[in-house]
């Protein structure tokens, strides 16, 4: 008889392979003649929806599960070394690791999974996901040109704000037994150095073909848990986009609290990459006059996305520490916002 676990990951993948299967459906259908097809309207839509949030996140995912996949082959302790100690300046060193890191939301948990499952710390595995998302330098550079560059420093700063508080909360919830630790972390040897280490790991390795097809290997057996969820994060935001048309948002969106709590409740329900969210940020900056809600927009699609969510449970088993990235995150960023809205 087979244990409740396997039945558990018999379900896992059941999820996974009927989203895969859905969304290889969905994207072939929007390649093709829709006058041909013949599709009904709300089905056109919804692949057409599929066909671009794939296109919009292929690649950050591809970039994630390669990076993974690298991850997997570094030892422990040179990714705890890179990530610095518990404590305040090594969540200081995840936050800016995120905002460094040019790479989309949703390949970005794939990476945040691994240096949970490697042993970094909960604060900074937190800081990490908030001050990443939509903070890669790319993303900053385009934010430049929608909203200028001087609105664009204050909210990169606010953001890391908001990361290293949520991080350092996380941290204290941990000691205090209130949150479940990480059951990975490890403490570092005390005689450990990195450089003469990563060298001596560098001199006995193949860059040979056999080592780059298990990278491979490896980055897509290990996202494996969090591609799950991430697609069905695309179902639902396919969903989405058929039922409701976030541009419509933006005449009601407005520098009032009315307009910043449909702000945050958009944030909430729209799933979008972090490419996907500028043009609405950058709207809600220059056609509302709310600069705020653009913030908000921003960050809370973050704080509030279903599909990080759901990861965090998975990474943890725990509901409770899932639901605190939110619980933690929307009223400094509630408080943020009203701020800026008011002094903008």
């Amino acid at each position: 008889m087979s244990s409740c676990c396997h039945v558990e990951e018999d379900k896992r993948d059941l999820l996974l392979w009927s989203t895969s299967l859905l969304l290889a459906i969905s994207y072939a259908l929007a390649l093709g003649p829709a006058d041909a097809l013949a599709l009904p309207k709300f089905i056109s839509v919804f692949t057409i929806a599929i066909y671009e949030i794939c296109n919009s996140m292929y690649l950050g995912m591809l970039v994630g599960m390669i990076s993974v996949g690298i991850l997997s082959k570094v030892p422990k302790e040179f990714v705890l070394s890179i990530m610095g100690a518990k404590g305040f300046f090594g969540i200081l060193r995840a936050s800016f690791a995120g905002v460094l890191l040019d790479m989309c939301n949703h390949g970005v948990l794939l990476i945040a999974g691994k240096l949970y499952e490697r042993g970094t710390s909960t604060g900074q595995v937190i800081a990490f996901l908030v001050a990443s998302p939509w903070n890669s330098i790319s993303v900053t550079v385009i934010l430049f040109t929608l909203i200028g560059v001087g609105w664009t420093i204050l909210f990169l700063l606010l953001s890391i704000l908001i990361a290293i508080l949520t991080g350092l909360a996380f941290d204290y919830l941990v000691a205090k037994n209130r949150l479940p630790k990480n059951s990975n972390e490890m403490t570092m040897p005390e005689n450990f150095q990195f450089w003469p280490e990563a060298k001596k790991e560098l001199s006995q390795t193949r860059f040979d073909v056999k080592m780059f097809y298990s990278i491979f290997k490896s980055g897509l057996t290990d996202s494996k848990m969090i591609l799950r969820w991430i697609f069905l994060g695309i179902v639902l935001a396919g969903i989405i986009r058929t039922t409701m048309d976030a541009e419509h948002f933006s005449s009601l969106l407005g520098p009032t609290i009315s307009g910043l709590a449909i702000t945050l409740l958009a944030a909430t329900i729209i799933e979008v990459c972090s490419e996907g969210s500028l043009p609405i940020a950058g709207d809600l900056f220059v056609r509302a006059g709310a600069p705020g809600n653009s913030f908000a927009f921003l960050m809370a699609g973050v704080s509030t996305d279903y599909t990080e969510i759901l990861i965090l449970k998975q990474l943890s088993n725990s509901w409770r520490f899932a639901f605190f990235l939110p619980a933690v995150t929307l009223p400094q960023i509630t408080l943020l916002a009203v701020l800026l809205n008011k002094f903008g």
